[in-house]
């Protein structure tokens, strides 16, 4: 169990930072960088999930709830030096993005095929899950780059893929929950 009784520890002040397992890096290295963007979209989707909560859909607080807690394993996975793994270290797998996949099949139930492309907003929920897909992609992005230079499991590239079109379609779901009309890019209507 995590324990933390200090929250300054001084040990960081030479621009160093420790992994899972001892091992120390430049804190601009790009495994701090992969789990740092991890943990900025873990912040947005704490942000969605409140809003969720005040808007009463209960649904979305529920799956943001668990991704949230699995944005913290994935975390956890990328702070771990390639070499520093251990028995019963928890990672993620391909039943977490089957269940990504399970709530999207279900929240797109009953919404009509896209024609065009959605531009964010109608609700401030709707705003917020399409930031949270921005993030989402972009924490994906760096993490691909990881893996270009260093041991990255898969399913943790395959899972933030998916979670982003999980986001995608908790976006139109708010709309279609809410009765708002999305908003459709209309090429070259400026």
């Amino acid at each position: 169990m995590v324990k933390i009784n200090k929250i300054y520890t001084r040990q960081g002040d030479d621009g160093t930072t420790g992994l899972v397992g001892g091992a120390r890096v430049t804190k601009d290295s790009m495994r701090v960088e992969s789990y740092g963007e991890v943990d900025e979209l873990n912040s947005v989707l704490g942000w969605a999930r409140t809003l969720s909560e005040r808007d009463k859909a209960q649904t979305l607080v529920e799956q943001l709830t668990s991704i949230q807690n699995d944005l913290f394993d994935i975390g956890s996975e990328l702070a771990t030096a390639p070499g520093s793994e251990w028995p019963g270290m928890i990672t993620i797998g391909d039943r977490h993005t089957a269940q990504l996949e399970k709530w999207i099949d279900s929240l797109m139930e009953g919404i009509p095929e896209l024609r065009s492309f959605v531009l964010p907003g109608g609700t401030e929920l709707n705003a917020a899950l399409h930031v949270c897909r921005t993030v989402c992609r972009r924490a994906e992005r760096c993490v691909l780059r990881l893996s270009r230079t260093e041991q990255v499991s898969p399913h943790v590239i395959i899972y933030l893929n998916r979670l982003s079109d999980l986001l995608f379609a908790m976006a139109r779901y708010e709309s279609h929950r809410t009765g708002k009309p999305e908003y459709l890019w209309v090429p070259g209507k400026s």
